[in-house]
């Protein structure tokens, strides 16, 4: 017996931050709209503060929410996993078997972390000192961790590009030596990244060596996590040596691993998907270049920038008008500039506040020097920005965009992480 097809105006694909806002922006716009959100997820997470969560400076409990409460007045939850894109038929398919149709198709499904693609490490993770601080589950682990070593060698790994939050994984390192260092602890933090500096931007990246050196940290660029032994605390790591890859151990008492990423399977294997896996969609727009009433953001797209909370806010009016011009014909078209901020969380109690747009232009929000960290920056990603994200992005309340190009002496400034 053939299931019966449900058909919608709008489907958008994922209820995290970019999809719960989209459809908020809509149904403010458009209250008459007929849309549908899918996603099969109870629960709806701050990922932001996690990061201060394995810093002992956040409740683990105030990152979540039930899905329930977040689901804007009007819209149809379908607590379904999707399967498969059909855009030719404009349909996708659903895990129970049944079809969706769509007039428009929205697609912000976010992530997928590839745990499995570290040799022992889903073993090992929230026990051994391994932890890491990209899952909910997880990051109580790592200031457990933190706040018990005494002495030893703290590795902090990432990843190679893209993943989310690029920031994060040294985030982590910096909070780590920052009280290593308050506790006077002789612990030698190590980082480590496939990538050849601290930052994709070399303007954050002169003063991020900065932070590094006044806490003694040993930065191993070309360096890939490949596997972890748990039980005897050991990392094994793949190094590039004049054309040869190698590999080198690294004992730990303390491991912070963050895991490869890329796009949902389902986007993977779907023909929304470029030969990289992810959603190929126009870096401005945000428009399927081959379906133009499929558009995607967020995470799960080709866009050049920085996978973050920020990039989905400054996405998402764009993507909303673009949809409406698409499906009722008014409207002008608007332009995604590939803005992005990562709140660089260089001490407990002071943040280096990272915003740019594609090419890395340096696009701060305030005209003070971003380079420097800043006790009031702490304040604005502790408490602001949490109240941001709850109680104003989530309800279709994006407030004002202050992010311009502004320039700044080429030296880099006295820094004190």
């Amino acid at each position: 017996m053939t299931s019966p097809v449900r058909r919608h105006a709008i489907v958008i694909v994922g209820a995290g931050a970019a999809g719960i806002t989209a459809a908020a922006l809509l149904k403010r716009a458009r209250p008459e709209l007929d849309i549908a959100l899918i996603d099969p997820a109870a629960f709806h997470y701050y990922q932001p503060a996690w990061t201060l969560v394995g810093g002992g400076s956040y409740d683990i409990a105030s990152t979540r929410r039930e899905m329930r409460t977040l689901i804007p007045k009007g819209v149809q939850h379908l607590v379904e996993r999707v399967e498969g894109f059909e855009p030719e038929q404009n349909r996708l398919l659903l895990s129970g078997g049944r079809a969706v149709e769509y007039r428009m198709l929205i697609v912000a499904a976010g992530l997928q972390l590839d745990w499995h693609k570290i040799d022992g490490l889903v073993e090992t993770l929230g026990k051994n000192g391994v932890s890491s601080n990209y899952a909910f589950e997880h990051a109580p682990y790592t200031w457990e961790c933190l706040k018990n070593l005494r002495s030893g060698n703290a590795l902090f790994t990432q990843p190679a590009m893209p993943i989310k939050c690029a920031g994060a994984p040294q985030k982590a390192l910096y909070l780590a030596a920052d009280h290593f260092r308050r506790e006077s602890l002789p612990v030698k933090s190590h980082f480590y990244t496939p990538g050849p500096a601290m930052f994709g931007v070399p303007f954050y990246a002169q003063a991020l060596d900065k932070v590094v050196a006044e806490y003694d940290i040993a930065p191993h660029f070309g360096h890939t996590l490949v596997s972890v032994d748990g039980p005897n605390q050991k990392a094994q790591f793949e190094v590039v040596s004049n054309g040869e890859k190698q590999r080198v151990t690294q004992p730990f008492d303390f491991l912070h691993v963050v895991p490869p990423q890329s796009a949902p399977d389902f986007i993977k294997q779907s023909p929304l998907a470029d030969a990289s896996g992810w959603m190929t969609v126009d870096k401005f727009t945000l428009q399927s270049p081959k379906f133009s009433n499929v558009f995607g953001f967020g995470d799960c797209t080709t866009t050049p920038n920085s996978k973050t909370a920020a990039a989905v806010r400054a996405q998402a009016p764009v993507v909303v008008a673009n949809v409406l011009k698409a499906l009722l014909g008014n409207g002008g078209e608007q332009k995604y500039d590939g803005y992005a901020s990562c709140p660089l969380t260089t001490s407990r109690g002071k943040i280096m506040l990272a915003e740019f747009c594609y090419d890395g232009v340096v696009t701060p929000s305030f005209p003070l020097d971003p380079r420097i960290p800043r006790r009031s920056y702490w304040w604005l990603k502790k408490y602001y920005l949490p109240y941001l994200y709850w109680e104003q992005m989530l309800r279709g309340r994006l407030g004002p965009d202050w992010h311009a190009t502004r320039e700044f002496p080429a030296e880099v400034p006295a820094i004190t992480a």
